[in-house]
């Protein structure tokens, strides 16, 4: 998926995802991070949702609204923000590590 995402996105560059599995699967959230706020806002997120979608039910994993648990952010942000420590960021932002 990251692949593909990233021949098809500049700028992407990873994601990750968390999750309470005790209320799986309402509870992921997945994280894309590109490299600056430009190429996140050229970046078709659309296509972003339908990749995972399409990966998480080829696992059998049932995802109702990807907007819901597909999040986009930036390493410029978390480094103007963060100074690029990206736990305290996910933290702040009330993702359990």
């Amino acid at each position: 998926m990251c692949d593909i995402a990233q021949s098809e996105n500049d700028g992407f560059e990873w994601l990750t995802h968390f999750v309470n599995y005790d209320r799986f699967p309402n509870s992921l959230n997945i994280v894309c991070v590109f490299d600056t706020q430009e190429n996140l806002a050229l970046a078709n997120q659309e296509c972003f949702h339908r990749l995972i979608k399409d990966a998480l039910d080829s696992i059998d994993i049932k995802v109702k609204d990807m907007n819901k648990h597909v999040q986009f952010d930036t390493e410029e942000n978390c480094e103007k923000e963060n100074n690029g420590k990206w736990n305290v960021r996910f933290e702040k932002q009330g993702f359990q590590l």
